[in-house]
């Protein structure tokens, strides 16, 4: 008899090694009910399947810009010069073409928020 400090019991173990018996012998999901499988990734989407948006690359409008700096830099960061924000994006893990261009901004300049942000990295890129 074991006696460890298992979260689950031995007979609700069995249960889910039952329930995932199916996915783990096909390789696929088994369900009938779609909304118990993950979303599929975006291979429809040109924006998402091409990895993430960059200024100056293809899609790359004010809007997309300014949502991929949204998503890793906090409004901590601001305002900073180039090379601060530059910082603050390789710590929340920014793609990399993200901070070369962030990093290519004139040095002089200090940048308040996101949308001016991305307003000098569009403008650069044209």
């Amino acid at each position: 008899m074991q006696r460890g400090s298992d979260r689950l019991s031995r007979h609700r173990d069995d249960e889910m090694k039952h329930e995932l018996q199916g996915l783990l012998r096909s390789g696929h999901p088994t369900r009938t009910e779609e909304w118990h499988d993950p979303e599929p990734t975006a291979d429809d989407d040109p924006q998402l399947a091409g990895g993430p948006v960059a200024p100056g690359g293809s899609g790359a409008s004010l809007g997309t810009v300014r949502q991929e700096l949204a998503r890793h830099l906090t409004r901590s960061a601001f305002p900073a010069p180039p090379r601060h924000l530059a910082g603050a994006l390789r710590r929340a893990y920014a793609p990399d073409p993200l901070v070369e261009a962030v990093e290519q901004l004139p040095s002089g300049q200090h940048y308040g928020t996101v949308q001016e942000l991305a307003e000098a990295l569009v403008a650069e890129q044209a």
